[in-house]
């Protein structure tokens, strides 16, 4: 939605169907695209993150999930393209931290959610920073899993489903989905980068 706002058309690709998703979509496996990725001017990918969080840690260190880790596939696959690209994850993820963002540096956000980006041109800028402290007060949450991350529960922090929306900037989504999702204005910051390089290279 953010790389749409900040104004490119966009086409989706998922080897899962997404019924509800709103913007050209096929159904496949993205490290096998089935086009030329070196038609698109902007390409953005979010590989399987589940490996690094500590969600799917427990995951495997309990119920036997193994997660792939697709970030070397997914860099060999965008070097290929030879056109602009971001690969999004978490920070324990191992991509360049080429840029930090985190809901407390958008205005309508009130969201802590930090992510790392490697992107294949200059960032804007780069910033990290430990923003937990913003949380307690002002209807700040903490968007992971299906509920209250429990360093926010033991101190009485609960956040909803609609609270997790407002706080994304992202009023349609389910709380599963919002728990996967980073927020549009994320996006929307990288890919109006991504324009400003076009129109510096063409230029």
């Amino acid at each position: 939605m953010g790389i749409w706002r900040a104004g490119f058309d966009v086409v989706g690709v998922d080897i899962e169907p997404q019924p509800r998703y709103p913007f050209a979509f096929v159904q496949a496996d993205a490290l096998r695209p089935p086009f030329d990725l070196r038609q698109f001017d902007f390409i953005w990918a979010s590989p399987v993150c589940k490996q690094f969080t500590s969600a799917g840690g427990y995951q495997r260190d309990y119920c036997g999930t193994v997660y792939p880790n697709q970030i070397q596939a997914t860099r060999d696959l965008l070097r290929s393209s030879r056109t602009l690209t971001c690969i999004e994850n978490v920070p324990q993820a191992p991509i360049r931290a080429d840029l930090v963002l985190d809901g407390t540096m958008f205005p309508a956000l009130k969201v802590i959610r930090r992510r790392h980006f490697e992107l294949s041109f200059p960032a804007p800028f780069a910033l990290g920073f430990d923003a937990r402290g913003h949380v307690l007060g002002h209807g700040w949450c903490c968007v992971v899993g299906n509920g209250t991350p429990s360093w926010l529960f033991k101190r009485g922090i609960r956040s909803t489903r609609d609270q997790w929306r407002v706080a994304m900037g992202i009023d349609w989504m389910t709380k599963a989905e919002l728990s996967q999702a980073i927020p549009p204005a994320y996006s929307e910051f990288i890919a109006r980068a991504a324009i400003a390089q076009i129109h510096r290279l063409a230029a």
